[in-house]
């Protein structure tokens, strides 16, 4: 399988929220990095961050492009974020069921076959207005 096409596995399996089918296709060393914060490493933690997300966000993915490299290790992903705020997080608006709709982008390594490292842009201070504004 290539780069590409296990990305697209791994978003293809966001958007049917099967956490298992994601974990099965990333590396046990897996570097992740998000928009803010520490980046976290290891199976172990992603997994924490993949359970909180889904307790706290409801969220599917469209308008995904991808984008590969010639040697077939990394990829570029382009997508619109169509959520919803399910539980607050400390020093973010309280949650109510906001809705929103946020691009964002994200770049992926693949070592083995398997995710090595995802690092994900947005701009959070849209985020924070379309939730406030409940949106």
């Amino acid at each position: 399988m290539t780069a590409l096409e296990t990305v697209k596995n791994y978003y293809d399996a966001f958007n049917r929220q099967d956490w298992n089918g994601m974990l099965a296709l990333i590396h046990p060393n897996i570097r992740h990095e998000p928009n803010q914060g520490e980046p976290r490493l290891g199976l172990e933690k992603f997994t924490e961050f993949l359970r909180h997300m889904d307790e706290s966000y409801a969220e599917t993915l469209t308008d995904i492009v991808l984008f590969s490299e010639p040697t077939d290790k990394r990829v570029a992903a382009e997508f619109v974020v169509n959520g919803t705020y399910k539980k607050a997080e400390a020093g973010l608006p309280a949650a109510h069921g906001q809705r929103y709709v946020l691009p964002a982008a994200a770049f992926l390594e693949v070592t083995d076959g398997k995710i090595s490292r995802v690092t994900t842009y947005y701009n959070l201070e849209l985020w924070i207005k379309l939730v406030s504004e409940g949106v």
